[in-house]
Protein backbone atom coordinates (compact mmCIF):
# COMPACT_ATOMS: atom_id res chain seq x y z
CA UNK A 1 0.00 0.00 0.00
CA UNK A 2 0.82 3.42 -0.17
CA UNK A 3 1.51 6.15 2.51
CA UNK A 4 -1.28 8.90 1.31
CA UNK A 5 -1.87 12.14 3.32
CA UNK A 6 -4.95 14.28 3.00
CA UNK A 7 -5.17 18.39 4.05
CA UNK A 8 -6.66 21.80 4.09
CA UNK A 9 -5.31 25.21 4.81
CA UNK A 10 -7.18 28.73 4.47
CA UNK A 11 -6.69 30.91 2.07
CA UNK A 12 -9.42 33.48 2.20
CA UNK A 13 -7.12 36.27 2.12
CA UNK A 14 -10.22 39.27 2.09
CA UNK A 15 -8.62 42.93 2.19
CA UNK A 16 -11.68 45.17 1.27
CA UNK A 17 -11.93 46.69 -2.28
CA UNK A 18 -8.82 45.76 -3.45
CA UNK A 19 -9.56 43.69 -7.16
CA UNK A 20 -10.89 39.90 -7.32
CA UNK A 21 -9.31 37.94 -10.03
CA UNK A 22 -10.97 37.02 -13.13
CA UNK A 23 -12.48 39.35 -15.20
CA UNK A 24 -9.16 41.32 -14.92
CA UNK A 25 -11.95 44.64 -13.98
CA UNK A 26 -11.07 46.86 -11.52
CA UNK A 27 -14.54 47.84 -10.55
CA UNK A 28 -15.00 43.82 -10.28
CA UNK A 29 -13.44 43.73 -6.48
CA UNK A 30 -14.05 42.51 -3.18
CA UNK A 31 -16.46 43.82 -0.49
CA UNK A 32 -17.32 41.08 1.61
CA UNK A 33 -16.80 37.01 1.97
CA UNK A 34 -19.68 34.72 0.58
CA UNK A 35 -17.27 31.68 1.07
CA UNK A 36 -14.07 30.84 2.78
CA UNK A 37 -11.44 29.72 -0.19
CA UNK A 38 -9.17 26.92 0.98
CA UNK A 39 -6.12 25.25 -0.11
CA UNK A 40 -6.45 21.31 -0.35
CA UNK A 41 -3.14 18.90 -0.68
CA UNK A 42 -3.04 15.55 -1.39
CA UNK A 43 0.29 13.61 -0.72
CA UNK A 44 1.21 10.18 -2.30
CA UNK A 45 4.59 8.22 -1.16
CA UNK A 46 5.63 4.86 -1.43
CA UNK A 47 5.83 2.62 1.42
CA UNK A 48 9.91 2.49 1.74
CA UNK A 49 9.56 6.22 1.83
CA UNK A 50 11.72 6.62 -1.33
CA UNK A 51 9.37 9.00 -3.58
CA UNK A 52 6.75 11.23 -3.03
CA UNK A 53 4.49 13.21 -5.17
CA UNK A 54 2.12 16.28 -3.65
CA UNK A 55 -1.14 17.49 -5.53
CA UNK A 56 -2.43 20.47 -4.18
CA UNK A 57 -5.67 22.09 -5.51
CA UNK A 58 -6.37 25.70 -4.88
CA UNK A 59 -9.47 27.71 -4.73
CA UNK A 60 -7.77 30.49 -7.01
CA UNK A 61 -8.21 31.94 -10.28
CA UNK A 62 -5.05 30.31 -11.47
CA UNK A 63 -1.42 30.01 -9.97
CA UNK A 64 1.70 32.13 -10.27
CA UNK A 65 5.23 32.00 -10.20
CA UNK A 66 5.74 33.76 -7.21
CA UNK A 67 3.17 31.73 -5.25
CA UNK A 68 4.99 28.56 -6.15
CA UNK A 69 7.93 29.89 -5.82
CA UNK A 70 6.71 31.18 -2.05
CA UNK A 71 5.37 27.84 -1.12
CA UNK A 72 9.00 26.10 -2.26
CA UNK A 73 10.94 28.95 -0.43
CA UNK A 74 8.81 27.94 2.79
CA UNK A 75 9.27 24.53 2.74
CA UNK A 76 12.86 24.31 2.37
CA UNK A 77 13.46 26.64 4.31
CA UNK A 78 11.32 25.38 7.49
CA UNK A 79 10.63 21.90 6.62
CA UNK A 80 13.70 20.53 4.60
CA UNK A 81 13.16 17.15 5.63
CA UNK A 82 10.35 16.92 3.65
CA UNK A 83 12.01 16.60 0.29
CA UNK A 84 9.91 19.35 -1.31
CA UNK A 85 10.97 20.16 -4.66
CA UNK A 86 10.12 21.91 -8.28
CA UNK A 87 9.15 18.26 -9.62
CA UNK A 88 7.37 16.46 -7.23
CA UNK A 89 5.02 19.38 -6.14
CA UNK A 90 2.22 20.30 -8.14
CA UNK A 91 -0.03 23.39 -7.56
CA UNK A 92 -3.29 23.95 -9.31
CA UNK A 93 -6.22 26.46 -9.22
CA UNK A 94 -9.76 25.60 -9.97
CA UNK A 95 -9.96 28.88 -11.28
CA UNK A 96 -12.62 30.69 -9.40
CA UNK A 97 -13.18 34.18 -10.57
CA UNK A 98 -14.08 35.60 -6.98
CA UNK A 99 -10.47 34.76 -5.91
CA UNK A 100 -8.08 37.77 -4.95
CA UNK A 101 -5.49 39.36 -7.63
CA UNK A 102 -2.20 40.73 -6.34
CA UNK A 103 -0.29 37.33 -6.39
CA UNK A 104 1.81 38.28 -9.36
CA UNK A 105 5.05 39.59 -9.54
CA UNK A 106 4.19 39.39 -13.35
CA UNK A 107 2.73 43.19 -13.59
CA UNK A 108 0.09 42.12 -15.97
CA UNK A 109 -1.91 40.30 -13.47
CA UNK A 110 -2.14 42.58 -11.38
CA UNK A 111 -3.94 45.07 -12.78
CA UNK A 112 -7.58 45.11 -11.34
CA UNK A 113 -5.61 45.00 -7.37
CA UNK A 114 -4.14 47.27 -8.46
CA UNK A 115 -0.56 46.33 -8.27
CA UNK A 116 1.35 44.16 -6.05
CA UNK A 117 -0.07 42.92 -2.96
CA UNK A 118 1.82 41.60 -0.18
CA UNK A 119 -1.02 40.72 2.81
CA UNK A 120 -2.74 38.45 -0.19
CA UNK A 121 0.88 36.78 -1.40
CA UNK A 122 1.61 36.03 2.24
CA UNK A 123 -1.99 34.40 2.95
CA UNK A 124 -1.79 32.55 0.29
CA UNK A 125 1.15 31.08 0.84
CA UNK A 126 1.36 30.36 4.45
CA UNK A 127 -2.46 28.85 3.70
CA UNK A 128 -1.04 26.38 1.03
CA UNK A 129 1.84 25.44 3.12
CA UNK A 130 -0.54 24.90 6.26
CA UNK A 131 -2.18 22.68 3.94
CA UNK A 132 0.40 20.32 2.76
CA UNK A 133 2.07 20.32 6.16
CA UNK A 134 -1.70 18.63 7.44
CA UNK A 135 -1.74 16.40 4.74
CA UNK A 136 1.72 15.16 5.76
CA UNK A 137 0.90 14.89 9.36
CA UNK A 138 -2.44 13.07 8.34
CA UNK A 139 -0.76 9.95 6.43
CA UNK A 140 -1.60 6.47 6.62
CA UNK A 141 -1.38 3.68 4.63
CA UNK A 142 -4.37 3.68 1.99
CA UNK A 143 -5.06 2.46 -1.44
CA UNK A 144 -6.52 4.51 -4.47
CA UNK A 145 -9.40 3.87 -6.83
CA UNK A 146 -10.17 5.37 -9.83
CA UNK A 147 -13.50 6.04 -11.57
CA UNK A 148 -15.37 7.65 -14.42
CA UNK A 149 -18.76 8.96 -15.08
CA UNK A 150 -19.94 11.08 -17.97
CA UNK A 151 -23.26 14.09 -17.04
CA UNK A 152 -25.91 13.07 -19.64
CA UNK A 153 -27.38 15.60 -22.48
CA UNK A 154 -30.22 17.05 -20.79
CA UNK A 155 -28.00 17.84 -17.66
CA UNK A 156 -27.21 21.66 -17.39
CA UNK A 157 -23.88 21.47 -16.41
CA UNK A 158 -21.41 22.60 -18.99
CA UNK A 159 -21.74 24.10 -22.99
CA UNK A 160 -19.45 25.26 -25.60
CA UNK A 161 -19.37 29.40 -25.48
CA UNK A 162 -17.22 29.00 -28.41
CA UNK A 163 -19.22 26.68 -30.86
CA UNK A 164 -18.28 28.79 -33.66
CA UNK A 165 -14.59 27.78 -33.43
CA UNK A 166 -14.76 24.44 -32.14
CA UNK A 167 -16.94 23.72 -35.59
CA UNK A 168 -13.56 24.75 -37.62
CA UNK A 169 -11.97 21.33 -36.37
CA UNK A 170 -11.91 19.07 -38.77
CA UNK A 171 -12.26 16.09 -36.79
CA UNK A 172 -15.46 17.82 -34.89
CA UNK A 173 -19.07 16.86 -34.91
CA UNK A 174 -20.68 20.09 -36.14
CA UNK A 175 -22.60 21.81 -33.58
CA UNK A 176 -24.98 24.70 -33.42
CA UNK A 177 -26.18 27.67 -30.70
CA UNK A 178 -28.79 25.35 -29.82
CA UNK A 179 -26.44 21.77 -29.18
CA UNK A 180 -23.27 23.31 -27.80
CA UNK A 181 -23.92 21.68 -25.01
CA UNK A 182 -22.82 18.71 -26.98
CA UNK A 183 -19.47 21.00 -28.08
CA UNK A 184 -17.52 19.44 -24.43
CA UNK A 185 -15.92 17.07 -22.81
CA UNK A 186 -18.72 15.83 -20.21
CA UNK A 187 -16.88 13.05 -18.89
CA UNK A 188 -15.50 13.55 -14.64
CA UNK A 189 -12.65 11.58 -14.02
CA UNK A 190 -12.24 10.54 -10.13
CA UNK A 191 -9.51 9.21 -7.47
CA UNK A 192 -10.95 8.15 -4.45
CA UNK A 193 -8.61 7.52 -1.17
CA UNK A 194 -9.08 4.77 0.92
CA UNK A 195 -7.43 4.06 4.22
CA UNK A 196 -6.23 0.17 5.02
CA UNK A 197 -9.15 0.34 7.23
CA UNK A 198 -11.52 1.05 4.01
CA UNK A 199 -11.97 4.29 5.69
CA UNK A 200 -12.70 6.84 2.59
CA UNK A 201 -9.75 9.79 3.09
CA UNK A 202 -10.58 11.97 0.13
CA UNK A 203 -11.10 12.31 -3.49
CA UNK A 204 -9.71 14.99 -6.78
CA UNK A 205 -12.07 14.56 -9.95
CA UNK A 206 -11.78 16.51 -13.10
CA UNK A 207 -14.39 17.77 -14.83
CA UNK A 208 -14.33 20.51 -17.15
CA UNK A 209 -16.64 24.20 -16.59
CA UNK A 210 -15.66 27.58 -16.15
CA UNK A 211 -15.63 28.76 -12.65
CA UNK A 212 -17.54 31.42 -13.95
CA UNK A 213 -21.24 31.30 -12.51
CA UNK A 214 -20.84 34.49 -10.85
CA UNK A 215 -20.43 37.74 -12.85
CA UNK A 216 -17.97 40.53 -13.20
CA UNK A 217 -20.32 42.91 -11.02
CA UNK A 218 -20.52 40.24 -8.39
CA UNK A 219 -17.79 41.47 -5.62
CA UNK A 220 -17.85 38.89 -3.14
CA UNK A 221 -14.61 36.24 -2.46
CA UNK A 222 -16.29 33.07 -3.43
CA UNK A 223 -15.19 29.29 -4.45
CA UNK A 224 -18.42 29.66 -6.87
CA UNK A 225 -19.27 26.57 -8.44
CA UNK A 226 -16.47 23.90 -7.85
CA UNK A 227 -15.94 25.42 -4.04
CA UNK A 228 -19.90 24.68 -3.56
CA UNK A 229 -19.56 20.90 -4.93
CA UNK A 230 -16.03 20.22 -2.80
CA UNK A 231 -18.43 21.38 0.30
CA UNK A 232 -21.62 19.74 -0.32
CA UNK A 233 -18.97 16.49 -0.95
CA UNK A 234 -16.88 16.93 2.64
CA UNK A 235 -20.39 17.55 4.33
CA UNK A 236 -21.88 14.48 2.90
CA UNK A 237 -18.79 12.40 3.90
CA UNK A 238 -18.69 13.36 7.57
CA UNK A 239 -20.30 10.25 9.23
CA UNK A 240 -17.68 8.24 7.53
CA UNK A 241 -14.59 10.77 7.85
CA UNK A 242 -15.21 14.37 9.89
CA UNK A 243 -11.73 14.69 8.18
CA UNK A 244 -12.31 13.82 4.30
CA UNK A 245 -10.69 16.15 1.82
CA UNK A 246 -12.94 16.69 -1.69
CA UNK A 247 -10.83 18.30 -4.50
CA UNK A 248 -12.67 19.44 -7.69
CA UNK A 249 -9.90 20.28 -9.75
CA UNK A 250 -10.80 22.26 -13.56
CA UNK A 251 -10.43 20.27 -16.81
CA UNK A 252 -10.31 21.43 -20.80
CA UNK A 253 -12.96 24.23 -20.03
CA UNK A 254 -10.75 26.78 -21.94
CA UNK A 255 -13.97 27.09 -24.17
CA UNK A 256 -16.50 25.60 -21.77
CA UNK A 257 -19.07 27.82 -20.13
CA UNK A 258 -21.22 27.25 -16.97
CA UNK A 259 -23.85 29.87 -18.32
CA UNK A 260 -26.56 28.78 -20.41
CA UNK A 261 -28.70 31.40 -21.51
CA UNK A 262 -27.37 34.65 -23.09
CA UNK A 263 -28.40 38.34 -22.99
CA UNK A 264 -26.87 40.82 -25.24
CA UNK A 265 -28.62 43.52 -23.03
CA UNK A 266 -26.58 42.49 -19.84
CA UNK A 267 -23.53 44.43 -18.68
CA UNK A 268 -22.66 41.05 -17.86
CA UNK A 269 -24.16 37.32 -18.71
CA UNK A 270 -25.91 35.31 -16.15
CA UNK A 271 -25.47 31.62 -15.15
CA UNK A 272 -29.70 31.09 -16.04
CA UNK A 273 -31.08 28.18 -17.02
CA UNK A 274 -34.39 28.68 -18.38
CA UNK A 275 -36.84 26.95 -15.65
CA UNK A 276 -33.97 27.50 -12.99
CA UNK A 277 -32.44 30.31 -11.51
CA UNK A 278 -32.06 33.93 -12.34
CA UNK A 279 -30.06 34.53 -9.09
CA UNK A 280 -25.79 34.13 -9.74
CA UNK A 281 -25.57 32.63 -6.68
CA UNK A 282 -27.83 30.21 -6.44
CA UNK A 283 -27.36 28.82 -9.98
CA UNK A 284 -23.51 28.87 -9.00
CA UNK A 285 -24.97 26.30 -5.69
CA UNK A 286 -27.23 24.62 -8.87
CA UNK A 287 -24.17 23.84 -10.56
CA UNK A 288 -22.26 22.44 -8.00
CA UNK A 289 -24.80 20.65 -6.92
CA UNK A 290 -24.54 18.87 -10.12
CA UNK A 291 -20.98 18.38 -9.95
CA UNK A 292 -21.13 17.10 -6.31
CA UNK A 293 -23.77 14.80 -7.35
CA UNK A 294 -21.48 13.15 -10.27
CA UNK A 295 -18.82 13.04 -7.66
CA UNK A 296 -21.06 10.97 -5.15
CA UNK A 297 -22.03 8.88 -7.90
CA UNK A 298 -18.69 8.18 -9.17
CA UNK A 299 -17.70 7.26 -5.31
CA UNK A 300 -20.46 4.18 -5.34
CA UNK A 301 -19.46 3.29 -8.03
CA UNK A 302 -17.80 -0.70 -8.39
CA UNK A 303 -14.09 1.42 -9.32
CA UNK A 304 -10.92 0.60 -10.57
CA UNK A 305 -8.23 -0.08 -7.57
CA UNK A 306 -4.80 0.99 -8.90
CA UNK A 307 -2.34 -2.21 -8.01
CA UNK A 308 0.61 -0.24 -9.30
CA UNK A 309 2.15 1.09 -5.86
CA UNK A 310 4.95 3.33 -7.65
CA UNK A 311 5.21 7.32 -7.48
CA UNK A 312 7.45 8.98 -9.74
CA UNK A 313 7.89 12.53 -10.79
CA UNK A 314 9.61 15.09 -13.38
CA UNK A 315 8.72 19.13 -14.26
CA UNK A 316 10.74 20.74 -16.87
CA UNK A 317 11.49 24.73 -17.42
CA UNK A 318 10.41 25.77 -21.18
CA UNK A 319 10.66 28.74 -23.02
CA UNK A 320 7.29 29.18 -24.57
CA UNK A 321 8.51 32.66 -26.26
CA UNK A 322 11.26 30.85 -28.80
CA UNK A 323 10.26 27.24 -29.89
CA UNK A 324 10.96 26.27 -33.49
CA UNK A 325 8.47 23.72 -33.90
CA UNK A 326 9.45 19.74 -35.62
CA UNK A 327 7.04 19.64 -38.64
CA UNK A 328 6.09 15.73 -36.55
CA UNK A 329 3.80 18.00 -34.23
CA UNK A 330 2.54 20.25 -37.21
CA UNK A 331 1.41 17.43 -40.21
CA UNK A 332 4.02 18.19 -41.83
CA UNK A 333 4.30 21.82 -41.91
CA UNK A 334 7.42 23.26 -41.61
CA UNK A 335 8.35 26.64 -40.52
CA UNK A 336 6.17 26.74 -37.36
CA UNK A 337 7.46 28.88 -34.73
CA UNK A 338 6.08 30.66 -31.48
CA UNK A 339 7.34 34.20 -29.94
CA UNK A 340 7.07 36.51 -27.12
CA UNK A 341 3.67 36.67 -25.12
CA UNK A 342 0.92 38.78 -26.72
CA UNK A 343 -2.57 39.46 -25.75
CA UNK A 344 -5.23 40.24 -28.43
CA UNK A 345 -7.69 43.12 -28.27
CA UNK A 346 -10.45 40.14 -28.50
CA UNK A 347 -8.87 38.91 -25.62
CA UNK A 348 -9.00 42.50 -23.64
CA UNK A 349 -12.70 42.89 -24.34
CA UNK A 350 -13.43 39.91 -23.00
CA UNK A 351 -16.35 36.82 -23.25
CA UNK A 352 -19.63 37.96 -24.24
CA UNK A 353 -20.66 34.81 -23.16
CA UNK A 354 -18.61 34.42 -19.30
CA UNK A 355 -18.28 38.48 -18.94
CA UNK A 356 -17.22 41.58 -20.91
CA UNK A 357 -14.17 43.63 -20.54
CA UNK A 358 -12.83 46.18 -22.90
CA UNK A 359 -15.58 48.31 -23.80
CA UNK A 360 -16.68 47.59 -26.66
CA UNK A 361 -16.17 51.29 -28.35
CA UNK A 362 -12.59 51.55 -26.88
CA UNK A 363 -11.92 47.76 -28.22
CA UNK A 364 -12.38 49.13 -31.94
CA UNK A 365 -10.26 51.66 -31.22
CA UNK A 366 -7.75 49.71 -29.84
CA UNK A 367 -8.02 47.79 -33.03
CA UNK A 368 -7.56 50.10 -35.52
CA UNK A 369 -4.25 51.31 -33.20
CA UNK A 370 -2.98 47.96 -33.25
CA UNK A 371 -3.06 47.59 -37.47
CA UNK A 372 -1.40 50.59 -37.62
CA UNK A 373 1.34 50.92 -35.02
CA UNK A 374 2.55 47.05 -36.44
CA UNK A 375 2.62 48.13 -40.12
CA UNK A 376 4.70 51.14 -39.41
CA UNK A 377 6.76 48.74 -36.79
CA UNK A 378 6.98 46.34 -39.86
CA UNK A 379 7.90 48.87 -41.98
CA UNK A 380 10.79 50.00 -39.93
CA UNK A 381 12.06 46.63 -38.90
CA UNK A 382 12.70 46.29 -42.72
CA UNK A 383 14.55 48.93 -42.92
CA UNK A 384 16.92 48.49 -40.37
CA UNK A 385 17.26 44.86 -41.73
CA UNK A 386 19.18 42.23 -39.39
CA UNK A 387 18.17 40.84 -35.86
CA UNK A 388 15.76 42.89 -35.95
CA UNK A 389 13.56 42.48 -38.98
CA UNK A 390 14.01 38.51 -38.33
CA UNK A 391 12.40 39.28 -34.97
CA UNK A 392 9.57 41.41 -36.21
CA UNK A 393 8.91 38.86 -39.30
CA UNK A 394 8.80 35.57 -36.70
CA UNK A 395 6.67 37.43 -34.31
CA UNK A 396 3.93 38.39 -37.43
CA UNK A 397 4.45 34.65 -38.49
CA UNK A 398 3.33 33.19 -35.04
CA UNK A 399 0.49 36.05 -34.31
CA UNK A 400 -1.09 36.04 -37.48
CA UNK A 401 -4.58 37.29 -37.71
CA UNK A 402 -3.99 38.55 -33.57
CA UNK A 403 -4.83 42.28 -33.49
CA UNK A 404 -2.09 42.99 -30.62
CA UNK A 405 -3.48 44.61 -27.65
CA UNK A 406 -0.52 43.84 -25.13
CA UNK A 407 3.04 42.36 -26.37
CA UNK A 408 3.74 41.17 -22.71
CA UNK A 409 6.59 39.61 -23.26
CA UNK A 410 7.87 42.69 -25.21
CA UNK A 411 6.90 45.14 -22.65
CA UNK A 412 4.58 47.18 -25.44
CA UNK A 413 1.22 48.44 -25.66
CA UNK A 414 -1.04 48.20 -28.70
CA UNK A 415 2.02 47.61 -31.26
CA UNK A 416 4.67 49.48 -30.21
CA UNK A 417 3.74 52.62 -26.73
CA UNK A 418 4.62 52.25 -23.18
CA UNK A 419 2.06 52.08 -20.87
CA UNK A 420 2.21 56.04 -19.47
CA UNK A 421 2.28 57.07 -23.26
CA UNK A 422 -0.72 54.55 -23.86
CA UNK A 423 -3.05 56.65 -26.46
CA UNK A 424 -6.04 55.96 -24.52
CA UNK A 425 -7.38 58.56 -21.72
CA UNK A 426 -7.48 57.01 -18.38
CA UNK A 427 -11.14 58.61 -17.44
CA UNK A 428 -12.35 56.27 -20.15
CA UNK A 429 -11.54 52.95 -18.31
CA UNK A 430 -10.18 52.21 -15.09
CA UNK A 431 -7.73 49.57 -15.73
CA UNK A 432 -6.26 52.31 -17.88
CA UNK A 433 -6.06 54.91 -15.68
CA UNK A 434 -4.02 52.38 -13.34
CA UNK A 435 -2.04 51.22 -15.81
CA UNK A 436 -0.95 54.91 -15.95
CA UNK A 437 -0.21 55.31 -12.60
CA UNK A 438 1.54 52.35 -11.85
CA UNK A 439 3.72 52.91 -14.70
CA UNK A 440 4.31 56.48 -12.96
CA UNK A 441 6.00 54.67 -10.08
CA UNK A 442 8.09 52.25 -12.09
CA UNK A 443 5.66 49.24 -12.02
CA UNK A 444 7.11 48.71 -15.81
CA UNK A 445 10.05 49.75 -15.75
CA UNK A 446 11.03 46.12 -14.52
CA UNK A 447 13.57 43.78 -17.02
CA UNK A 448 11.31 41.35 -17.25
CA UNK A 449 8.47 40.57 -19.39
CA UNK A 450 5.21 41.79 -18.17
CA UNK A 451 3.50 37.75 -17.64
CA UNK A 452 5.74 34.96 -17.77
CA UNK A 453 7.50 33.31 -20.76
CA UNK A 454 9.31 30.23 -18.83
CA UNK A 455 6.88 28.35 -17.64
CA UNK A 456 6.62 24.66 -16.00
CA UNK A 457 5.46 21.17 -17.68
CA UNK A 458 5.25 18.85 -14.72
CA UNK A 459 4.21 15.27 -14.64
CA UNK A 460 3.18 13.23 -11.07
CA UNK A 461 3.36 9.25 -11.70
CA UNK A 462 0.90 7.38 -9.18
CA UNK A 463 0.85 3.83 -10.06
CA UNK A 464 -0.24 3.83 -13.79
CA UNK A 465 -2.09 7.44 -13.67
CA UNK A 466 -0.27 10.31 -15.19
CA UNK A 467 -1.40 14.13 -14.06
CA UNK A 468 0.05 16.06 -16.30
CA UNK A 469 0.18 19.87 -14.99
CA UNK A 470 0.65 22.84 -17.52
CA UNK A 471 -0.03 26.59 -16.59
CA UNK A 472 -2.82 27.24 -19.46
CA UNK A 473 -6.46 27.19 -20.00
CA UNK A 474 -6.85 24.71 -22.92
CA UNK A 475 -10.36 24.48 -25.04
CA UNK A 476 -12.00 20.83 -25.73
CA UNK A 477 -10.55 20.20 -29.25
CA UNK A 478 -7.44 20.86 -28.01
CA UNK A 479 -7.13 18.44 -24.90
CA UNK A 480 -8.08 15.67 -27.05
CA UNK A 481 -5.18 16.14 -29.06
CA UNK A 482 -2.77 16.88 -26.12
CA UNK A 483 -3.75 14.12 -24.70
CA UNK A 484 -3.91 11.51 -27.45
CA UNK A 485 0.16 12.87 -27.82
CA UNK A 486 0.72 12.11 -24.06
CA UNK A 487 -0.76 8.71 -24.05
CA UNK A 488 1.31 8.21 -26.72
CA UNK A 489 4.49 9.10 -25.47
CA UNK A 490 3.91 7.83 -21.46
CA UNK A 491 2.79 4.11 -22.70
CA UNK A 492 6.45 3.03 -22.20
CA UNK A 493 6.34 4.09 -18.64
CA UNK A 494 3.35 1.51 -17.96
CA UNK A 495 0.44 4.51 -17.72
CA UNK A 496 -2.91 3.83 -18.51
CA UNK A 497 -4.78 6.68 -17.51
CA UNK A 498 -3.82 10.64 -18.38
CA UNK A 499 -5.19 13.29 -16.59
CA UNK A 500 -4.66 16.75 -18.15
CA UNK A 501 -4.36 19.24 -15.23
CA UNK A 502 -4.57 22.94 -16.51
CA UNK A 503 -4.00 25.94 -14.43
CA UNK A 504 -0.72 24.26 -12.51
CA UNK A 505 2.25 25.88 -10.93
CA UNK A 506 1.84 29.14 -13.84
CA UNK A 507 -0.31 30.54 -15.67
CA UNK A 508 0.03 32.40 -19.39
CA UNK A 509 -2.94 32.07 -21.30
CA UNK A 510 -5.24 29.89 -23.04
CA UNK A 511 -3.92 27.17 -25.70
CA UNK A 512 -6.36 26.69 -28.76
CA UNK A 513 -5.93 24.74 -31.90
CA UNK A 514 -4.84 25.95 -34.93
CA UNK A 515 -7.90 26.35 -36.50
CA UNK A 516 -9.66 27.93 -33.46
CA UNK A 517 -7.12 30.52 -33.64
CA UNK A 518 -7.72 31.89 -37.18
CA UNK A 519 -11.42 32.83 -35.93
CA UNK A 520 -9.74 35.19 -33.07
CA UNK A 521 -12.29 35.20 -30.44
CA UNK A 522 -12.01 35.50 -26.72
CA UNK A 523 -10.08 32.49 -26.15
CA UNK A 524 -7.74 32.54 -29.41
CA UNK A 525 -7.24 36.01 -28.50
CA UNK A 526 -5.38 35.65 -25.51
CA UNK A 527 -3.44 31.93 -26.93
CA UNK A 528 -0.22 34.24 -26.30
CA UNK A 529 2.02 32.52 -28.22
CA UNK A 530 0.82 32.48 -31.38
CA UNK A 531 -0.89 30.33 -33.83
CA UNK A 532 0.92 27.07 -33.08
CA UNK A 533 0.87 26.88 -29.66
CA UNK A 534 -0.75 24.08 -28.62
CA UNK A 535 1.81 21.73 -31.16
CA UNK A 536 4.99 23.78 -29.38
CA UNK A 537 3.09 22.24 -26.41
CA UNK A 538 2.67 18.91 -27.78
CA UNK A 539 6.26 19.18 -28.68
CA UNK A 540 7.63 19.58 -25.27
CA UNK A 541 5.78 17.44 -23.39
CA UNK A 542 6.55 14.51 -25.58
CA UNK A 543 10.26 15.56 -24.99
CA UNK A 544 9.43 15.90 -21.53
CA UNK A 545 8.08 12.27 -21.72
CA UNK A 546 10.99 11.09 -23.04
CA UNK A 547 13.24 11.73 -20.28
CA UNK A 548 10.04 10.08 -17.65
CA UNK A 549 10.55 7.11 -19.23
CA UNK A 550 14.27 6.84 -18.61
CA UNK A 551 15.35 5.59 -15.29
CA UNK A 552 15.74 8.16 -12.72
CA UNK A 553 19.71 9.04 -12.91
CA UNK A 554 19.68 9.03 -16.97
CA UNK A 555 17.10 11.79 -17.09
CA UNK A 556 17.89 15.40 -18.55
CA UNK A 557 15.75 18.27 -18.30
CA UNK A 558 17.90 20.59 -18.18
CA UNK A 559 16.84 22.98 -20.42
CA UNK A 560 19.21 26.05 -20.26
CA UNK A 561 15.96 28.47 -19.43
CA UNK A 562 14.77 29.21 -15.95
CA UNK A 563 11.81 31.21 -14.18
CA UNK A 564 12.51 35.33 -14.48
CA UNK A 565 13.64 36.88 -11.12
CA UNK A 566 12.37 39.74 -9.65
CA UNK A 567 14.53 42.46 -7.17
CA UNK A 568 13.01 43.92 -4.17
CA UNK A 569 12.97 47.31 -6.00
CA UNK A 570 11.37 45.64 -8.78
CA UNK A 571 8.42 44.37 -6.29
CA UNK A 572 8.51 47.98 -4.33
CA UNK A 573 8.07 49.99 -7.50
CA UNK A 574 4.58 47.30 -8.73
CA UNK A 575 3.35 47.21 -4.81
CA UNK A 576 -0.27 47.45 -4.31
CA UNK A 577 -1.88 51.41 -4.57
CA UNK A 578 -4.95 52.29 -3.45
CA UNK A 579 -7.38 53.11 -6.00
CA UNK A 580 -10.41 55.94 -5.78
CA UNK A 581 -12.83 53.36 -4.88
CA UNK A 582 -10.81 52.34 -1.81
CA UNK A 583 -10.61 55.53 -1.02
CA UNK A 584 -14.22 56.11 -1.32
CA UNK A 585 -14.75 52.45 0.68
CA UNK A 586 -12.73 53.96 4.05
CA UNK A 587 -14.29 57.59 3.55
CA UNK A 588 -17.34 55.43 3.91
CA UNK A 589 -16.04 53.22 6.84
CA UNK A 590 -15.12 56.00 8.83
CA UNK A 591 -18.03 57.92 8.72
CA UNK A 592 -20.07 54.68 9.52
CA UNK A 593 -17.46 54.23 12.66
CA UNK A 594 -18.46 57.93 13.83
CA UNK A 595 -21.96 57.34 13.35
CA UNK A 596 -21.64 54.38 15.60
Amino acid sequence: MLFIGTGKGDITAFFKGIGLLGYGLPQHHMSAIDTPLYARAFIFEQSDGSEKACFVNCELGFITPSLKKGVLDMLQQHHPELGYHAGNLLLSAQHTHCGPSGLSYHVIYNMSTPGFHKGVYDKLVQGIVESILEAEKNKQKGSIQIGKSSFAPDIPVSFNRTVDAYNLNPEVIKYNHETRHLAVDREMTLLHFISEKGQPLGSINWFAVHTSNLPNNYNRLCSDNKGFAATYLEESMHEENQHYVAAFAQGACGDVSARVKYNGKLSVQRGKWEGYFPDDLKSSKFNGNLQFEKAKEILHQSNETIKDETIDSISMYVDFSNIDIDPTFTNGVTGCVTSPSCMGVTFLEGSQMDGPGLPLFLGKIAKGIAKRTRLKELEEAQKKGGDLAAFIARKNHAQSVKDIGIASGERKMLGNFEPFKLPLPGFVDETILNMKKLAKQGAFDSHNPWTPQVLTLQILKIGNIAICGFPFEITTVASWRLKKTLENALQPKGIDYVILAPYSNEYNGYITTFEEYQLQLYEAGHNVFGQWSLNALQQKFTELSKEFCKPADDRNTATGVFPEVFTEEELHKQAFIQSRRIRRFERRDKRQEKKK
